[in-house]
């Protein structure tokens, strides 16, 4: 038998309603109950599931039905008594959290200056004319809700890219912004890694493994399942991508996507291109496609968390060697003719890795490899000292550092070159202190250039380890405390050095499009709908007001066309 009540205005969130659902329906001698809000599609839910009661039919979205399939008449009452109970307890938590709260849209602006997310789960009906406010207010929008036309979620998002603005969702599960969870989302530390995802547990999985391997996540953005249909066109993830792009604190882009629309799967690959930023992409159920210079594609989850992590410790290493050099590259980048690399090495195969390396960031030249030279191009020079032509009569530059000395002293008179690559070869058979003999010269040649008001950057790595008798450490403190930039591979400071040369190419960036509004450090949250969400929002530093959202007019939709028609005047 279908029993049903009416709560007159007493708008409650749906998923509170649906777990009090969920937990009544156990009860002995009740068959199932459902409770939802008296919308016109929720009335439809009751008749599809013959749980409707004639009751429902004077019921409005802002009152509640309560639909109990029963033997028992008296079990009823007590399924209204445990709901009025149930609402009382979420009263009393809600007043506990000592969470500001609000009764409208501007009320909780006014409470909360400077809002730039509002993290909304209210329902689909209702979200469109919801979050179109909202982004008229200059917020963006973590739409949780879902059941959300596809026409609805396109308006919006291009509404948003207009604006510069960003929609996450709808059916937006997973965010981190500035290290601050939203919705469904893990507790993870702040790191490098920026996260771009069409795939809510696909974020979660991805930030938790990273997490566990002890990094951190800058950002992570949900874009929502759809977004890269055909219909929505990827809008919200090229602006997600073009975000974490222009943000100082994402070294590296991790992108997780449901298998997309070809034609928009296509534009976010030619959007990876055009970054800087390296990129990990996963799209779920295709076999890895070929690597290209900052791009690379993965077929797990797991296998995206760590490559990530790999990358992002290298990126690390650069992002902080880059910032204790920014004034030298300053210095640099004011004369336009110094721009050149000169590679100056005495283990041959970490000359030609180099080489290799650099004529890969140049793009396709002629091997050129002749008298020494590994790379010699457009004054750019890669040399091995090791080669047979500079040890006839002489010691190898591993033994005997004289030829590489006087290729550093000849540097006082060049002016083009910017930055200087050198090997560190230590452990048996090797100069008892190789560091020790080339810092003079290294630091000769810097205080020169200083008298002239120049810089020039020094870049090396050593290869050996803490037991050779040369020791690994204080090779490395030797060659710091000259003021040479040291990485941990020859790849590494390779790699390091293409970095400062484009950097040197680079106009100055305005600092103040590094960062959207919305990954500024104090995030400040209207939560729209499930209270839940404000409390994870609190206990992690970030700013937050809960707007209690009722329908407008009581849900009553011709009401509603008319205030809004008013409004608009």
């Amino acid at each position: 038998m279908i029993y049903g009540l009416l709560k007159k205005n007493m708008y409650q969130d749906s998923v509170n309603l649906m777990l009090l659902s969920s937990k009544l329906s156990k009860l002995k001698g009740i068959n199932k109950v459902s409770i939802m809000m008296g919308t016109p599609a929720n009335k439809d839910i009751f008749k599809n599931t013959n749980m409707y009661a004639e009751e429902f039919s004077e019921a409005g979205p802002n009152d509640i039905c309560i639909s109990v399939d029963t033997e028992d008449k008296t079990l009823v009452g007590m399924v209204s008594e445990e709901l009025e109970s149930f609402i009382k307890d979420l009263s009393a938590k809600s007043s506990s959290t000592n969470i500001p709260v609000s009764r409208s849209l501007d009320g909780a602006i006014n409470s909360l200056p400077g809002a730039n997310i509002a993290l909304v789960s209210i329902p689909g009906e209702y979200v469109y004319s919801e979050v179109d406010r909202i982004l008229d207010k200059n917020i963006n929008a973590f739409v949780f809700s879902d059941n959300v036309s596809i026409e609805d979620e396109k308006k919006l998002k291009e509404k948003a890219h207009s604006k510069g603005l960003l929609v996450m969702g709808p059916d937006c599960g997973t965010g981190i912004i500035s290290g601050v969870p939203l919705a469904f989302a893990n507790v993870v530390g702040k790191g490098n890694i920026g996260i771009v995802g069409a795939s809510g547990t696909g974020i979660q999985e991805v930030s938790s493994i990273i997490a566990r391997l002890g990094k951190g996540v800058s950002h992570a953005i949900g874009i929502g399942g759809r977004d890269l249909s055909k219909e929505i066109g990827g809008v919200s993830a090229l602006d997600a991508l073009d975000i974490l792009e222009r943000d100082e604190d994402t070294d590296v882009v991790v992108f997780i996507s449901k298998p997309p629309a070809e034609s928009v799967k296509n534009k976010v690959i030619e959007k990876f291109k055009s970054m800087n930023k390296k990129i990990v992409a996963i799209f779920l159920g295709e076999k890895p496609e070929k690597e290209e210079a900052n791009i690379k594609y993965v077929w797990t989850l797991e296998d995206a968390a760590r490559q990530a992590v790999l990358i992002s410790e290298f990126e690390s290493q650069v992002s902080s060697a880059l910032k204790s050099v920014s004034e030298k590259v300053e210095t640099i980048k004011n004369n336009e003719k110094q721009r050149k690399i000169q590679g100056y090495f005495c283990g041959g195969t970490l000359a030609g890795e180099a080489a290799i390396l650099i004529k890969e960031y140049l793009g396709k030249i002629e091997n050129n490899k002749s008298d020494g030279f590994m790379l010699n191009y457009d004054g750019h020079q890669i040399i091995d000292f090791g080669d047979d032509m500079y040890t006839k009569g002489r010691p190898h530059p591993m033994i005997d550092p004289t030829t590489r000395i006087n290729a550093i002293e000849s540097l006082i008179t060049k002016e083009d070159v910017a930055v200087v690559l050198l090997d560190n070869v230590i452990g048996y058979g090797s100069n008892d202190d190789m560091a020790g003999s080339l810092i003079d010269s290294i630091e000769k040649v810097i205080n020169k250039k200083k008298e002239k008001r120049q810089e020039i950057l020094f870049v090396a790595s050593v290869c050996g380890t803490e037991e050779d008798i040369q020791v690994y450490s204080s090779q490395v403190e030797k060659l710091e405390e000259a003021g040479v930039i040291v990485l941990e591979t020859n790849a590494q400071a390779t790699s390091f050095v293409t970095r400062l040369i484009e950097k040197l190419k680079n106009e100055k960036q305005d600092v103040k499009d590094k960062k959207s509004t919305m990954l500024t450090e104090d995030l400040k949250v209207i939560n729209i709908g499930l209270e839940s969400f404000s409390g994870a929002i609190k206990k992690h530093e970030g700013e937050v007001i809960q707007y209690n959202w009722a329908p407008v007019a009581g849900g009553d939709k011709k009401l509603q066309n008319l205030l809004a028609k008013l409004n608009s005047f």
